[in-house]
């Protein structure tokens, strides 16, 4: 029987201590600018899946994403100890870590949203100025009928 709310619990414990890990136990710099998304837990609690992002150095570098991803699966094994006495649970998930793709699908999202609201005032702007193509009053008028009718 697979509790739902347990391996919540579960993954939210284990974002707190590889986030506390990676910025005070792990002296990789590498890891300096790793921020923890989110963890998910299998229904078993075996396995732990652990996604991050990479900030760069500065607002206009890139980010070193091969380089922490390398440390990363470095320190895997002492940030899968530190969550074993962390966590209190008799067996101690794996842990995989995965680049999160949501930042860079929001930037994707953000720049296509920019792009159909130019598209949108350009539409508007033509048409401000446009006049009907045919009869300015398209519709049928009904038929008025006489008395002899």
């Amino acid at each position: 029987m697979v509790d739902q709310a347990r391996a919540r619990r579960l993954a939210k414990r284990i974002s707190q201590i590889v986030a506390a890990a990676l910025e005070h136990e792990v002296k990789d710099p590498r890891l300096k600018m790793v921020t923890i998304t989110d963890t998910r837990v299998t229904g078993d609690l075996r396995e732990a899946t652990v996604y991050y992002t990479v900030l760069g150095e500065t607002v206009d570098a890139d980010p070193d994403t091969a380089g922490a991803a390398a440390a990363l699966a470095s320190a895997t094994g002492v940030l899968r100890s530190l969550v074993g006495a962390g966590t209190g649970i008799r067996h101690t998930p794996s842990l995989a870590f995965v680049p999160d793709q949501v930042p860079d699908e929001a930037r994707r999202m953000e720049e296509l949203l920019a792009r159909m609201r130019e598209s949108d005032a350009e539409v508007a702007r033509l048409a401000a100025g446009a006049r009907p193509a045919g009869d300015p009053d398209p519709y049928r008028v009904p038929r008025e009928r006489t008395d002899e009718e």
